[in-house]
């Protein structure tokens, strides 16, 4: 059965910046596309559960293709995906490996106790773009020729995966926009043409935070703001004493720390100027390097590069943390980013210092969460700030009552019950035009 919470009000807005996007039923969609939150009188009671699970229990599985690889960082899509799995199975498609000698075919990796399998193209090297897609097209055909087509969602993370898939007619096709792709690092020249005709072909988007929302809200009738959220419990741990993992504990307080993929988006020269001004401080940067050259990074003597870590043992490294920041540059790749971190540093219990990114300056900034300050000199006074924060119980408490309202269970929640009235909207419509 599903945990919903008693004070969880659906209602018919889906462009509101407050905790959680608000749902109403599909006679109202008209509504949902303009900027002005509405708020359902009826709150979510028991008889709502029986219906979600009887949707759920009607989508034999869900085909998700993604530019990202599960294994790789732990975020949105697996924080969804995982969800859905278990009533439904997953099977996930990565992006191909490509070697010398390979023989066409798919890999399967079981995930989630077997709930969710990961599904990879093996392709020989050599083969033109069209070539590719021909024989991903080739094996995808055979995996689907024996899937329930009818009763299958498509779930979409990237529209370069279009390519190798137009030919199918899902029940329902999802395009959750994570991020404004076409302004990442090295982006394919066709993602903007797919893209719009993935727009065209989905019967709902979900945008990954409130500027995507604002980006993307006039060119489809059912698209819907779902922000970062969080698993509160699990970065709760990190107010507790952790025992300080074996590669951070040598460095001295105060700590500064990041987590996250250091790619484009990461302004390397603020954190340049910041330990350079201030060399008594420890930045403690979690993560992979990714699309940038390691040699460009700030090499001095109180700035610690840890590498990747998993989602589990992030809390243990953020407990060891005086202060979590958000180092992200101001370009193209970052207008439209809504950080999932801003959140988990919060629930953690950490202070937060940001650069000005909009989806965290609106709520986080405005609320008074996050101190927001861009440039060396106020980034670094912003720090000192948030250093005396820590003790600031009014503060926290302010913190905790806004991340009461957010959880990936509720986010989850919400997609399901919206895909769910799409999906009943569109059987309507199809047994109409009969």
């Amino acid at each position: 059965m599903f945990d919903l919470d008693t004070d969880f009000i659906p209602g018919g807005g889906s462009s509101s910046s407050s905790s959680e996007p608000e749902v109403t039923s599909s006679s109202a969609y008209s509504s949902f596309v303009n900027n002005t939150p509405k708020v359902s009188s009826k709150p979510v009671s028991v008889s709502d559960i029986p219906s979600l699970e009887s949707y759920l229990a009607s989508v034999s599985a869900i085909i998700c293709l993604s530019h990202l690889r599960w294994d790789f960082v732990y975020q949105r899509p697996q924080h969804l995906l995982s969800r859905f799995a278990k009533h439904t199975p997953i099977f996930f498609f990565e992006e191909p490996y490509f070697y010398e000698n390979a023989q066409p075919r798919l890999e399967m990796k079981e995930r989630e106790n077997g709930r969710l399998t990961i599904v990879i193209a093996h392709l020989p090297t050599g083969l033109t773009p069209e070539e590719s897609d021909a024989k991903q097209i080739e094996l995808l055909n055979e995996f689907m020729a024996d899937r329930d087509l009818d009763n299958t969602v498509f779930w979409y993370y990237t529209p370069m995966a279009l390519e190798i898939s137009r030919q199918f007619n899902p029940a329902l096709t999802v395009f959750d926009v994570m991020d404004e792709l076409s302004a990442f690092k090295f982006a394919p020249p066709r993602l903007l043409e797919l893209e719009a005709e993935l727009i065209a072909k989905a019967d709902i988007l979900f945008t990954g935070g409130q500027s995507l929302y604002e980006a993307k809200k006039d060119r489809h009738k059912e698209v819907y703001a779902f922000p970062s959220s969080i698993d509160k419990t699990h970065f709760a741990q990190a107010r507790q004493p952790q025992t300080d993992p074996e590669d951070q504990a040598k460095i001295p307080h105060p700590r500064m720390g990041f987590f996250g993929v250091v790619d484009e988006r990461f302004d390397i020269e603020l954190l340049r100027e910041v330990a350079n001004a201030r060399p008594e401080w420890q930045f403690v940067i979690i993560g992979p390097v990714v699309k940038i050259d390691p040699a460009v990074l700030p090499n001095s003597s109180n700035i610690h590069y840890l590498g990747g870590k998993s989602y589990q043992e992030l809390p243990s490294y953020l407990a060891g943390w005086d202060v979590a920041m958000l180092l992200f540059a101001h370009n193209d790749s970052t207008k439209y980013i809504s950080p999932t971190k801003t959140p988990e540093y919060l629930a953690a219990g950490k202070p937060v210092v940001s650069t000005s990114i909009r989806d965290v300056v609106r709520p986080y900034g405005d609320l008074n969460l996050v101190q927001i300050a861009d440039g060396a000199k106020d980034f670094e006074a912003a720090i000192e700030r948030a250093l005396t924060q820590k003790d600031d119980k009014a503060w926290m408490r302010k913190t905790d009552d806004y991340l009461a309202g957010i959880s990936w269970d509720k986010t989850w929640q919400n997609m399901v019950r919206l895909m769910q009235c799409v999906s009943d909207e569109k059987k309507k419509n199809a047994s109409a035009a009969k």
